[in-house]
């Protein structure tokens, strides 16, 4: 899943850094960037989603050196974050499977019709936390 990652988004120099995730979890996630972060560097985490963008805040928990560059691990501030990523990131899966369809089968189908059915088709497979 796309998201950008801030270490200050409080001024008029944001400096985001497009990255992907590699894992979710209760606490927290990791992605991949290209530069590293200090660790417990507070940063904003943003999912643009659906025309919309959905952020959590967290501390930089470690961050390791990779093949890819640095994998950061972000431990959430609020517990209740983790809920909510993985729900953003089912939402995407679903918009992902919406824009299959039309352009595979040529079906085009609204957001409740392909949630209906990512989740019969996929929501079992789908990695819980």
């Amino acid at each position: 899943m796309p998201i950008q990652v801030s270490a200050d988004w409080t001024g008029e120099d944001d400096d985001f850094c497009d990255t992907t995730i590699t894992n979710v979890g209760l606490g927290g996630l990791a992605f991949l960037s290209s530069r590293p972060l200090n660790v417990l560097q507070r940063v904003r985490v943003s999912i643009p989603v659906l025309d919309q963008n959905f952020h959590v805040i967290g501390n930089v928990a470690w961050c390791e050196k990779s093949d890819q560059g640095y994998e950061i691990g972000v431990e959430f501030e609020k517990r209740r974050d983790a809920f909510r990523l993985r729900m953003v990131e089912q939402i995407c899966h679903i918009e992902d499977y919406r824009q299959q369809v039309e352009l595979l089968e040529g079906r085009k189908l609204d957001a409740r019709e392909a949630a209906e059915e990512w989740i019969s088709r996929f929501a079992r497979d789908f990695p819980a936390l």
